[in-house]
């Protein structure tokens, strides 16, 4: 720690104010049946898988949320995890509520703001450092977990807050572009199912065409491919010229398994759980290191999917050479032309939706390659899968190098993380930053 740094704990950075430091509800105070669908949000261990509060909330009413102020928890707050998963930490963001309700399972504190940066704090104990103090201090009877009297005598350094707020800016600003990389390849992903869904679901420029008008979105080259009438093929409503399948008839299902003993420890791996959910970007990925199963390998822009739990919707483009689960399918299509059409369907609602109802087992449901393969699609001209592959094609390359990007900026914000909130590596403030400090 640098010289001129404080040692301190996490009670002396708490604002004088009441509950500022303060866990959830006492267990009967707040169950299942007070959750209703808007009001004000609860904060649980899933909402806090990143840096900001977020996911997927319940709620309670406003008159519940009265009921239980001294657990409510506010922009700036910094909100830790009691029992369950130890370590997470999360901010509560500027928006879009106001104030949310801590959960049981969760602590929430409010820092003195003429002393304490949130964000800094957040990063600090974000730190592998700190991750490690709070699983070896933690009441391992029972399930492991932690309470306020731990935390509130958690040592925390405490730098100048000028320091404080330039390392915040520093570790954030990495994060920020993380972020933004993750909403760009949001909007990307939307506009490449709008277009698919526009062509081979909706078939807006056939539609167009009968009604005599030119397809928009497209120029007049690759409207011109479009036929401008349906037939009818096994009862099915299809644009001239292309035909009824399956997604059988357009990809396969690649299973090349590897044994454990013949997997390098330093080979990429893909699991489960390192696959979001309603995503194509794969952005986390670990080692084979402690790997103990076989496994099947899979290469660079090869699709995986998800196979247990479907409805969870772990779909995507694998952004690396590696081995996955033997939960997980690597799908590829049968021809160059048909990748756009494959990624597609596979990622869409009525895909999910298809093998959901088609898997087997009922406390773990799986689908399997039959089910999915047997799925019904329209198959168009190779003409109009080559445009709509080049249409699509820009937009894929830029995920895969926003996923490669974010690698690289959080391998950075790792290295930087420990260095600057230990001060081995100093940040310089200048005198006006110093003076901004002085005034908050």
């Amino acid at each position: 720690m640098a010289s001129e740094w404080k040692e301190a704990t996490v009670g002396d950075i708490a604002a004088a104010t009441p509950n500022a430091l303060v866990g959830g509800p006492f267990g009967s105070n707040l169950v299942s049946r007070d959750y209703v669908n808007e009001g004000i949000p609860v904060i649980r261990g899933q909402n806090m898988s990143s840096r900001w509060v977020s996911g997927e909330f319940v709620f309670v009413t406003e008159k519940k949320a009265k009921s239980l102020s001294a657990n409510l928890a506010r922009p700036g707050d910094i909100v830790f995890t009691q029992r369950g998963t130890l370590g997470q930490v999360s901010l509560v963001p500027q928006g879009p509520f106001g104030q949310y309700l801590v959960s049981q399972s969760q602590m929430k504190l409010t820092v003195d703001r003429n002393i304490a940066d949130p964000l800094f704090f957040y990063y600090f104990f974000s730190s592998a450092e700190q991750q490690d103090y709070i699983r070896q201090n933690a009441i391992q009877t029972g399930v492991p977990h932690t309470n306020l009297g731990i935390l509130r005598a958690t040592p925390v350094v405490l730098p100048p807050l000028s320091e404080q707020h330039a390392i915040a800016r520093i570790l954030g600003s990495l994060d920020d572009k993380i972020e933004l990389n993750r909403r760009m390849n949001a909007t990307l992903e939307a506009m490449a199912q709008a277009i698919f869904t526009s062509w081979f679901v909706d078939f807006d420029p056939v539609r167009a065409k009968m009604e005599g008008r030119e397809p928009t979105g497209m120029d007049a080259e690759t409207a011109a491919l479009f036929p401008d009438g349906f037939g009818e093929v096994d009862g099915r409503e299809v644009p001239v010229g292309w035909r009824a399948g399956t997604f059988g008839d357009v990809a396969e299902n690649l299973r090349n398994g590897i044994q454990s003993d013949e997997i390098d420890p330093n080979t990429n791996y893909i699991s489960l759980a390192e696959m979001p959910r309603n995503c194509i970007a794969l952005d986390t990925w670990v080692t084979a290191e402690n790997i103990d199963s076989n496994k099947f390998e899979f290469r660079e822009g090869q699709i995986l999917f998800g196979k247990l739990r479907p409805y969870f919707h772990k779909v995507g483009i694998a952004p690396v050479n590696g081995v996955c689960s033997t939960d997980i399918l690597v799908v590829v299509p049968k021809s160059r032309v048909c990748y756009g059409l494959v990624l597609m369907h596979i990622s869409s609602d009525p895909f999910i939706d298809y093998v959901t109802q088609s898997s087997t087992g009922t406390r773990m449901p799986r689908t399997n390659w039959d089910a999915m393969a047997g799925y019904s699609i329209i198959i168009p001209s190779v003409e109009i899968l080559e445009s709509f592959e080049r249409v699509i094609n820009p937009m894929l390359q830029r995920i895969q190098h926003n996923v490669r990007q974010s690698r690289t900026l959080a391998a950075l914000r790792d290295t930087l993380l420990p260095k600057l909130i230990s001060g081995e590596v100093r940040v310089p403030v200048g005198e006006e930053q110093r003076r901004e400090s002085a005034t908050v």
